[in-house]
């Protein structure tokens, strides 16, 4: 499975809300500069994450965006199926109980998918928005070399 950019930037975006948490609504053009993305296309991410309930919108001068949850609240799982959809390295797998391949049950690599399925969802699922504001923060404050 590969992440298009419309998971990438839209995790990127989280994190730079996570990174603000708790100092009120950031406009959608200061994300937008600080991450290198389009206005309008982040616009758009930004519209899928708040239908899903990740993030809260502010109208007004002093409006923008901001985390619905605590960043620990938040993992990237959730983030990553609400922009990309369902996390599977292939389609057999992708309706859990309903296998859409007829060789299914006598599919010598079903073994293999479903393994990479479980791993890849449990990376995602244990992984929060807070492991990746440290791991931003730790860069952040590291020497270049």
């Amino acid at each position: 499975m590969r992440i298009s950019t419309r998971g990438r930037y839209g995790l990127r975006a989280m994190v730079e809300l996570a990174l603000h948490f708790g100092q009120g609504p950031i406009p959608l053009k200061n994300i937008a500069a600080r991450q290198e993305i389009s206005d309008h296309y982040l616009e758009q991410l930004m519209g899928s994450l708040r239908k899903a309930g990740l993030i809260k919108s502010v109208r007004g001068a002093q409006g923008g965006y901001e985390l619905a949850k605590a960043p620990p609240q938040i993992s990237t799982g959730e983030i990553i199926r609400v922009l990309e959809g369902p996390i599977s390295p292939v389609e057999c797998l992708d309706e859990p109980g309903q296998p859409s391949c007829e060789k299914a049950d006598h599919c010598p690599t079903r073994l293999l998918w479903e393994r990479m399925h479980q791993r890849m969802n449990e990376v995602l699922d244990t992984t929060t928005l807070d492991d990746l504001r440290a791991e931003a923060q730790r860069l952040a404050t590291s020497p270049e070399f």
